[in-house]
């Protein structure tokens, strides 16, 4: 398996920024290596979501637009976190009785190329 770059949102508001070759959906841990260097431990259930990202600047200016149609993607979803943050995209995994599942941004120009959203962090899921 590769390298990826990600960010994590953890549901106490915290953000990490890295790299990590191990996580997998079904497993409560995974590494993180940060641009330091230094290797974290991450439990899975304490994050909001993991996002797999091109590049660690972004845009915070942007505004998504969340038309693009994204072919094979699954189900075009919005998912409603607990602090009232929105998200939408497309999922085939999705699924209340899972630990998470994963989303494509509904906007290809956004610098996320997937995010890995956690149930328990959600409020709503609804498909649009």
């Amino acid at each position: 398996m590769g390298t990826n770059r990600v960010v994590v949102r953890f549901k106490n508001g915290s953000i990490k920024k890295g790299s990590t070759n191990d996580f997998f959906p079904n497993k409560a841990m995974f590494h993180l290596k940060s641009a330091t260097g230094e290797v974290l431990d991450i439990q899975t259930e304490e994050l909001k979501s993991v996002f797999f990202v091109k590049n660690y600047q972004g845009d915070k200016d942007r505004r998504d637009d969340y038309s693009d149609a994204i072919p094979g993607g699954g189900r075009k979803i919005q998912v409603t976190f607990f602090d009232d943050e929105i998200l939408i995209g497309y999922s085939q995994g999705y699924s209340p009785n899972r630990s998470g599942f994963f989303v494509v941004p509904a906007d290809l120009k956004n610098n996320n190329e997937r995010i890995y959203v956690i149930n328990s962090a959600t409020k709503k899921v609804t498909v649009l």
